[in-house]
């Protein structure tokens, strides 16, 4: 939830930074972890097929930076959930009685199953079976799942919600199963979680090209770096053909999210594809536009004059600017996803090796996962304003009576430890990728 341009000292306004940066900070992590773990089970489960011990050294070196991201998501979790109480009560008050229960069940049926199992996955290797440690690392791996589905289908809800009633001004349920799987749910879990497997091989890829290219030769460092190229390059396409059903689906359900995000300002049959343009809202055009003929009404409603509405049919409607660029980020660096991974692949063809240019491109790249999927999660959510819960509740009435100075104070606070966290844990996962290359009596 960002803001428009509005005075500086607006509580609503910095209560949509602080929230908007404490979610971006927060989903970094849940994006590698959901993935993480069933990179690990693959490695688990390759070691235990074949025996051979590069599998289980790659998995000795990717759980611990798996605990280090379990970890941090974990804590920035915590802080974000209590904005509903402190910034946001009008959001509970409201629909409370749907996501408290949504909220509840991902910590009762997720978080204590990867919390729990994490520490045998961790220490438990000598200490118990091979299946039994084989069995901690699938239940890991299943719960970073079942989380994400959870809150999916909770964000999801709030972009198309169904299945509740309005009684004196809160949400009651009248259908869980409509209310979990509601008409966006399955694109956008569909979505993140390609989201965060895309995320997790680019990291796999980028951080074994930085040990291959400081003369590393440990077969796990090949083994995890073919395993990361090989499974974004099969990952990109479904994500772009997935991209395509979900732009299909919020055209749907959320129009206006559909015109901003294509820079439609007036109703139009035929429109093009802006491929370009720097949105003007105060003329409501796009200047200095670089577009494709009608193709924006091809690939959104598959007919070439097929008519899509402009920002002008809806007296409610997300700013445009943000959306734009957000989605043209996300699309940019799928773009170069797609480009880099396949070109490694390529070179990887046959047992070969890499090229130092490629993987140079590659260490490049080790975390554009987080570049696509925060803008990603910019078009979703930027895209759904002024709605908090799209036509039942918007941001203006769910904010509190804080102070913007409080919260001023407060979002200062959070961006500096945010930015001392995020530069710590890239310092992190990169000592552990020297450490780990160094001989045993020098570490």
């Amino acid at each position: 939830m960002l803001p428009e341009a509005t005075g500086l000292l607006d509580p609503i306004v910095l209560a949509r930074i602080q929230f908007a940066a404490n979610i971006t900070f927060h989903i970094l992590f849940p994006t590698i972890s959901i993935a993480m773990g069933w990179a690990l089970l693959f490695f688990k489960l390759r070691f235990n097929a074949t025996g051979e011990q590069k599998w289980l050294d790659a998995y000795g070196f990717w759980v611990k930076i798996f605990a280090l991201t379990f970890a941090l998501g974990v804590v920035t979790g915590i802080t974000m959930s209590f904005q509903f109480g402190t910034n946001w009560p009008g959001f509970m008050k409201t629909v409370g009685n749907i996501a408290g229960p949504l909220l509840a069940y991902e910590v009762l049926t997720a978080f204590f199953l990867e919390a729990t199992f994490l520490g045998i996955m961790l220490f438990g290797q000598k200490k118990v079976s091979n299946r039994i440690h084989t069995l901690a690392t699938v239940l890991v791996a299943g719960g970073t799942t079942l989380s994400a589905f959870w809150i999916i289908a909770l964000n999801s809800w709030m972009q198309t919600p169904v299945g509740f009633e309005m009684i004196n001004g809160q949400a009651h349920a009248t259908d869980w199963l409509a209310i979990i799987f509601n008409p966006s749910m399955p694109y956008h879990l569909s979505h993140m979680l390609l989201a965060s497997g895309l995320t997790v091989a680019f990291l796999l890829a980028g951080v074994s090209a930085f040990r291959w290219l400081k003369g590393q030769r440990d077969a796990s460092i090949m083994a995890s770096l073919k395993t990361g190229v090989f499974l974004a390059a099969a990952l990109i396409p479904l994500q772009i053909f997935l991209g395509d059903l979900h732009g299909i689906n919020t055209l749907k359900h959320q129009p206006a999210k559909i015109a901003a995000i294509e820079g439609i300002w007036h109703t139009e049959r035929g429109a093009p594809l802006t491929l370009f343009a720097l949105p003007n809202a105060a003329t409501q055009t796009n200047d200095y536009a670089i577009a494709i003929p009608k193709l924006a009404s091809l690939i959104l409603t598959h007919d070439i004059n097929g008519e899509l509405q402009g920002i002008n049919a809806f007296a409610d409607h997300p700013p445009v600017a943000k959306v734009f660029w957000s989605f043209r980020v996300m699309v940019g660096m799928g773009m170069l996803m797609l480009l880099v991974s396949w070109l490694a692949a390529w070179q990887l063809r046959g047992g070969k090796t890499l090229s130092p240019m490629v993987c140079k491109l590659l260490i490049g790249m080790t975390f554009s996962g987080w570049v696509a999927t925060v803008a990603g999660w910019y078009v979703t959510e930027i895209g759904r304003q002024p709605w908090l819960v799209y036509g039942v509740l918007k941001t203006s009435d769910a904010a509190s009576n804080v102070g913007g100075g409080m919260i001023l104070s407060t979002l200062i606070m959070y961006l500096t430890l945010y930015a001392f966290l995020l530069v710590s844990y890239i310092s992190v996962v990169f000592y552990l990728a020297n450490k780990a290359g160094r001989p045993a009596q020098e570490q």
